[in-house]
């Protein structure tokens, strides 16, 4: 197998992370601090073709495959987890299902000002009392003759306030359970959505995160995403492709963490010697770098799949499950390395452990990714 990356993508590779050097870094613990939200950043970032990176270019995105974009996250992330998350929502769970279930003409209306970044966007699924079980949705919609009515609260929306277009599900009726589930196009900036003060969080502090309220919010008849009923199966489908987006963050966060362990461990001497040189924390540094690594194969493996016939959901969850707890588990040896120090915010790896937290949690928690494998084994496990 060919671990290489084509030209294209070593392209990507090295203008995100000069961006990210540039431009991003020098910012990133400022704001994690005043929890600012960068948009001269977002903006570059449009016109870098950073918001659209898998839109095709007839509709003004970059259209790269989804590895190049899967590295440019991670090569944000290795900087600033919380820009990461913002680019990576805007792209996975705005423009895909758009792209992957819009019609010509909702393709054509929303996909150029998302991939320019004039309007950024997000994704209205979880609720107050809907989270994991994404089918039990009390958000309601109902038809108003040209059009349809939103009404109900949405929980945990990343990019509100400063998005614009959500990709929105509702339910006709909570008891037709996953069948009444239908997918919208909503415009955020009308009568009707009222956005909360963003959530103060443990990490990604610059990135907004918002609970909505939705009071008779208007969809217009051509902005419902796909057909009536099946909005369900375009959330599910969105969170197969968009765990790899939280996979290659968790592996952004981990190799920043890994490589402020080796300059701390190259600087640091204590009983003589510069502390990389002894044994329990070279030993560290190996597990930490080989998990990485193991973390990246998984992703790299789950990207091939998703390049074959069928839907890959085991694959994803499988990456996303690994990278997101081994985000953890190096993030807390990178603390444990640094000593007293990685408990001062003034190292960056206090910043990485807090926003590491929050990757075993979005786009569903480390025991839904379980959920997920142990259907797929129990499929398995019928045909042997």
């Amino acid at each position: 197998m060919d671990f290489g990356l084509d030209e294209q993508q070593e392209m990507v590779r090295d203008m995100v992370r000069s961006f990210a050097e540039d431009r991003v870094r020098p910012g990133a613990a400022h704001r994690d601090r005043t929890g600012e939200f960068p948009t001269e950043i977002f903006a570059e970032m449009g016109e870098l073709g950073l918001l659209g990176m898998m839109v095709p270019e007839e509709h003004g995105g970059a259209g790269m495959d989804l590895l190049a974009y899967l590295i440019a996250v991670e090569e944000l992330a290795r900087v600033d987890a919380a820009v990461a998350v913002g680019m990576t929502v805007t792209n996975s769970v705005c423009c895909w299902p758009i792209m992957s279930f819009g019609n010509d003409n909702q393709k054509a209306e929303f996909l150029p000002q998302l991939a320019s970044g004039s309007a950024l966007g997000g994704f209205m699924l979880t609720e107050p009392h809907a989270g994991s079980d994404a089918a039990s949705l009390a958000t309601r919609y109902r038809d108003d003759g040209d059009g349809w009515r939103l009404d109900g609260s949405k929980a945990w929306i990343t990019n509100g306030i400063v998005g614009r277009f959500f990709v929105c599900l509702a339910t006709k009726d909570p008891a037709l359970g996953a069948k009444g589930i239908s997918a919208f196009i909503l415009d955020a900036h009308q009568d009707g959505v009222v956005f909360d003060s963003p959530e103060e969080k443990m990490g990604l502090r610059s990135s907004k995160t918002c609970m909505v309220t939705l009071d008779g919010a208007r969809v217009p008849k051509g902005a419902m995403l796909g057909e009536e009923g099946r909005g369900f199966r375009i959330a599910l489908a969105t969170l197969d492709h968009s765990r790899l987006g939280i996979a290659a963050q968790s592996v952004g966060i981990a190799t920043a963490a890994l490589e402020e362990s080796l300059r701390y461990a190259r600087d640091r001497r204590q009983f003589g010697k510069s502390i990389i040189e002894h044994q329990a924390i070279a030993f560290s540094l190996a597990d930490m770098d080989t998990e990485i690594d193991a973390a990246r194969g998984l992703l790299l493996r789950a990207v091939w799949a998703s390049g074959t016939p069928g839907r890959h959901s085991r694959e994803s969850a499988a990456a996303k499950l690994f990278a997101s707890e081994m985000c953890n588990r190096v993030v807390s040896r990178a603390i444990q390395i640094h000593g007293g120090y990685g408990f001062s915010s003034e190292y960056p790896v206090e910043r990485y452990f807090r926003d590491a937290r929050v990757v075993t949690i979005y786009e569903g928690t480390s025991e839904v990714q379980r959920m997920v494998i142990a259907r797929a084994l129990a499929d398995r496990a019928k045909a042997l």
